[in-house]
């Protein structure tokens, strides 16, 4: 049986959308689905921002977004882009002239709202530093800062009013024939922005940028984004997401990921797959668990590993994985490869031995990746 076996009803056919791109990162199109974060940094302390920076590359992230509300965290955007292993977006809200700065300061993407931004002309100067300067943008429509008007119009934040938002925006860029651009219509109400985010899908061709804003703590936000994000991801909505955390950014990276993983579209690092324990298990599947993330965290290789307390379900899973180890009795379980039983292993090795075996497992798929590209070149 194959470890991968294709399964039609587990196809998510993405919304077609135009492709842009973000400094090196394609988004859009066919492209896969990139993960982003931001910092939290004072944009201004630049070794604290670039160790950030740096920090989120390592876990996963194809771009990272910093803030720049003054002169003075523009100029300091220069070195950190200088310094960044992935492209720069810049977060800009209101004031033009910080658009032109992180454009100037090689910023791949600008974070802003062109009606937001003051007169035509003003506009019109923003636009032009980003395409002078190779720089994307991307549209952000919040439910907590929707235009006056749009409020007064509608009564509320309602879908009908993000969309209205976003589509008025991207009108204005469109007015200055420029068209690298992405989109946004966050909301930290799950159903608000689901509805705000499937309108905007049938409204435009424009690459989405997926997010439910401010969704909390890492517990809760995770649980709220899987569900807002996870759902639009499986209708085939979103090009590229960010999950927004009171949490380290480097946590909202990594469960980034896990709902992209989860949902079969990106794969990155070891997938673990772990039953919750009880008292049938033959060792500590929690603690194991525990220390087989934090072991295993430098493993970017994608992978399939099983820990299973006991045989009532492990060997059927294990069918499923690259590796496994399914517990057993008298101290000791069963490892598996390749879905195929291998050999016994003592409880007390267990994880030593199997970070063993995901590092060899790794170096063979690189190298059988390796030896495939320059096969097809």
């Amino acid at each position: 049986m194959s470890l991968n076996p294709v399964r039609p009803w587990r196809n998510i056919y993405r919304r077609e959308s135009r492709k842009i791109h973000v400094g090196s990162v394609p988004v859009g199109g066919d492209a896969p689905i990139s993960v982003q974060t931001m910092t939290n940094t004072l944009t201004t302390d630049v070794a604290a921002t670039i160790a950030q920076v740096q920090a989120c590359a390592d876990a996963g992230a194809d771009i990272v977004r910093v803030s720049c509300p003054d002169e003075a965290s523009t100029k300091a955007l220069k070195e950190i882009v200088a310094e960044s292993p992935v492209p720069i977006v810049a977060d800009i809200h209101f004031h033009y002239r910080r658009g032109i700065e992180a454009a100037e300061a090689g910023a791949a993407c600008l974070r802003i709202n062109p009606g937001n931004i003051g007169s035509a002309d003003r506009v019109a100067e923003v636009v032009a530093a980003a395409r002078d300067h190779g720089c994307s943008i991307r549209i952000g429509v919040n439910a907590g800062s929707l235009e006056k008007h749009l409020l007064e119009k509608y009564g509320e934040p309602c879908p009908e009013a993000m969309i209205e938002s976003g589509l008025d925006h991207m009108r204005i860029l469109q007015d200055h024939d420029f068209h690298e651009f992405k989109i946004s219509v966050k909301a930290s109400d799950v159903f608000l922005a689901a509805a705000a985010y499937q309108g905007l899908a049938e409204a435009c061709d424009a690459p989405i940028h997926l997010g439910i804003t401010e969704a909390g703590g890492l517990t809760a936000g995770t649980i709220k984004s899987a569900i807002g994000l996870g759902n639009l991801l499986w209708m085939g909505i979103g090009d590229t997401l960010r999950v927004s955390l009171s949490a380290d950014p480097v946590e909202e990276v990594k469960v980034g990921y896990e709902i992209l993983k989860a949902l079969g579209l990106r794969h990155r690092g070891v997938n673990i797959i772990s039953c919750p324990s009880c008292a049938r298990q033959g060792f500590d599947v929690i603690r194991t668990v525990e220390k087989l993330e934090k072991r295993l965290e430098h493993i970017k290789t994608p992978m399939s590993l099983s820990i299973i307390g006991c045989v009532v379900n492990g060997p059927g899973e294990a069918l499923m994985t690259d590796i496994g180890f399914t517990g057993g009795g008298a101290g000791h379980g069963m490892v598996y490869l390749a879905g195929k039983q291998a050999h016994r292993l003592d409880n007390e090795k267990l994880v030593d031995h199997i970070v063993e075996l995901v590092e060899k497992k790794a170096e063979e798929l690189e190298a059988e990746q390796e030896a495939a590209q320059s096969a097809a070149q």
